[in-house]
């Protein structure tokens, strides 16, 4: 199979994941895997804003780290009086990014970051349950969510932006396989059965589609993953949206389950004919077969991180004030339609000051020079513009309502 602009990532993704995958397979999860409470429905997705991107006129490049681009505050060593320990959980998606950003973050001020990649639903539920310093997640937290946190108000802080892909396990099939938002939905909803519907050749005529029932799978975790899947298919469609809707964890109409991108990638390697969706970065890391897809302008496209760039075109100008935003189905030829930023969930007021210092420093940190991993790992850095509202969202923080970011 041929897949020109995502092979170059393959031999340094290959050279991350034992790393990667050593960190997630030797932490231990710190608390439940499902959905939290007060998740949507399947019918009633979450409440925060579609970004109104602005379609660019040129194809984007890969926007260069802002790091210390609109501030004077520089993090260069450790801060007298901070935590040395924090404790995170959360998303899986930009789990590879965090674990270099911890160890990075580690040798400059001597902070361990202790970070559980349990999914998104588990980060949801132990930041809001106050079991860990800060959560993560891909999916932002709805507004029945936030009413039921027993800390108080919390903040998004957006990371990274990043893609979901469809993945695919056709015997016999070499040439890759394209697919619309029409295809998508019907393959999830169960109403296209077998790989040579003639709705899935019409969009392959080169490729030799069997007369094969196709295998549907999907996570069986609270996921943000999840989320960002549905969150698409919500949006391209009306059917969806009212059937099953878009959250970290729905009741799927068809399909088998898998925990993490593992396990996702696992049921689509066992059973032939499959279709499933992982994080572009397992993808790469694990040379899995990637479809196109054609995206709101007519174009199919492979992942890039320059088509994950072109999502969040103007994302800076548009964006809630509260930083909760979709970027799926963005407008723009180059724009890859399932893409997404990733957050991590702080507390607005914390009780523990040294670890208030702490964690508004590794966020500054994150953000700025943080951000120069990105695009080695597989994610696209942040847009000029989010930085700055995420700096403006850091600086916000207070330890027992006294100010805590120190500004160095």
């Amino acid at each position: 199979m041929k897949h020109r602009s995502i092979r170059p990532h393959l031999g340094r993704a290959a050279r991350l994941s034992s790393l990667a995958m050593a960190l997630v397979l030797g932490l231990t999860a710190c608390g439940p895997t499902g959905s939290p409470a007060g998740s949507p429905s399947p019918s009633q997705p979450g409440t925060f804003p579609q970004a109104s991107q602005t379609t660019p006129a040129t194809s984007p490049a890969t926007s260069q780290p802002p790091a210390g681009s609109s501030t004077a505050a520089n993090i260069s060593g450790p801060f007298e009086g901070e935590a040395k320990q924090l404790n995170g959980a959360g998303a899986t998606f930009p789990a590879v990014l965090y674990t270099k950003w911890f160890e990075e973050y580690s040798k400059l001020a001597g902070v361990k970051v202790n970070y559980q990649p349990i999914g998104s639903g588990g980060g949801i539920k132990s930041i809001s349950d106050q079991t860990v310093d800060f959560g993560a997640s891909d999916s932002p937290m709805t507004d029945d969510q936030l009413k039921q946190t027993k800390g108080g108000e919390i903040l998004h802080i957006p990371t990274a932006l990043g893609a979901v892909v469809p993945t695919y396990n056709i015997p016999g099939v070499s040439k890759q396989v394209k697919f619309t938002p029409e295809t998508l939905v019907g393959i999830y909803l169960g109403d296209i059965k077998k790989w040579n519907d003639s709705r899935l050749v019409a969009d392959n005529q080169d490729v030799n589609l069997p007369n094969k029932d196709i295998v549907v799978v999907h996570r069986s975790d609270g996921s943000g993953t999840s989320f960002i899947w549905t969150d698409y298919l919500s949006n391209v469609s009306p059917k969806w949206k009212s059937s099953v809707g878009a959250a970290t964890s729905v009741d799927w109409p068809v399909g088998l389950g898998g925990k993490g991108n593992a396990g996702v990638a696992g049921e689509v390697a066992q059973n032939p004919n499959s279709i499933g969706y992982v994080e572009l970065i397992y993808a790469l890391q694990n040379k899995l077969a990637v479809g196109q897809v054609k995206n709101k302008a007519g174009v199919f496209l492979d992942p890039t991180l320059e088509s994950v760039t072109a999502a969040a075109a103007g994302l800076g100008d548009t964006i809630a004030p509260d930083l909760r935003a979709s970027i799926v189905n963005a407008p723009g030829e180059k724009s890859w339609p399932i893409s997404s930023l990733t957050w991590l969930l702080v507390y607005k007021n914390m009780t523990d000051k040294s670890k208030a210092v702490t964690l508004t420093r590794l966020a500054w940190w994150a953000i700025h020079d943080g951000q120069k991993y990105n695009a080695d790992l597989g994610y696209a850095p942040l847009p000029d513009g989010v930085v700055k509202k995420a700096e403006d969202k850091i600086k916000s923080v207070t330890a027992n309502r006294q100010p805590a970011f120190p500004g160095r």
